[in-house]
């Protein structure tokens, strides 16, 4: 269940992404039911996580990995609150990958942008840049389901533009053998191919 935290962030935020922005959802009787996965969707703007997880709530939160410099006193406590967990960015973070893990171990859901940073202009095509694979280790190691989403609109906010988001069905990972750089590789390559896929349908 959501924490307190982010129950009081999503009702606040619920009449401003549902009446304001008129939020479009699609896909989301492909999500699990029940136990944890990764969601894993393309990174606009910071915006993205409200269109993402408000149609996830009430039921289910979102957890999100948030640089580690962003946790100080008072605020570092709202962050973890609100389902943030701190990330080194640059470095190979043992400790949040594993983190991660345990989130999705224990049935609930993580909350990932392969891109890394915020693109100024949407989508941008896969040869121009190499989706970071953190995604696909924290699914393949907790062995839960990967699941792509696409959100748009997010980068026009002062124009009031409508949101739209998308999930889709997990990725199929089960040829895969957890754990190697191959797998994690080829996991995060169909990923991608199945967020720009429902990037493009919005």
């Amino acid at each position: 269940m959501p924490s307190a935290t982010y129950n009081v962030v999503a009702a606040l935020s619920w009449p401003v992404v549902n009446g304001a922005y008129r939020l479009d959802v699609r896909g989301l009787d492909r999500l699990p039911a029940e136990g944890g996965f990764v969601l894993a969707a393309n990174h606009t703007s910071s915006f993205d996580p409200w269109p993402l997880g408000m149609p996830l709530w009430p039921k289910r939160q979102l957890h999100f990995m948030a640089k580690v410099e962003l946790f100080y006193p008072v605020v570092g406590h709202l962050l973890r609150g609100a389902g943030a967990f701190p990330v080194r960015r640059g470095e190979r973070d043992l400790e949040s990958i594993q983190a991660a893990v345990g989130i999705c171990e224990r049935g609930d859901v993580v909350a990932m942008f392969p891109e890394g940073t915020r693109r100024a202009k949407g989508l941008v095509k896969k040869h121009e840049h190499r989706p970071r694979t953190g995604s696909a280790r924290i699914a393949l190691a907790a062995g839960v389901p990967l699941v792509p989403a696409a959100v748009k609109g997010t980068d026009r906010l002062s124009r009031f533009a409508k949101l739209r988001v998308a999930y889709g069905e997990p990725v199929p990972v089960d040829d895969l053998e957890p754990g190697t750089p191959h797998a994690h590789q080829a996991a995060t390559e169909r990923l991608m191919e199945r967020i720009y896929a429902l990037y493009a349908e919005l």
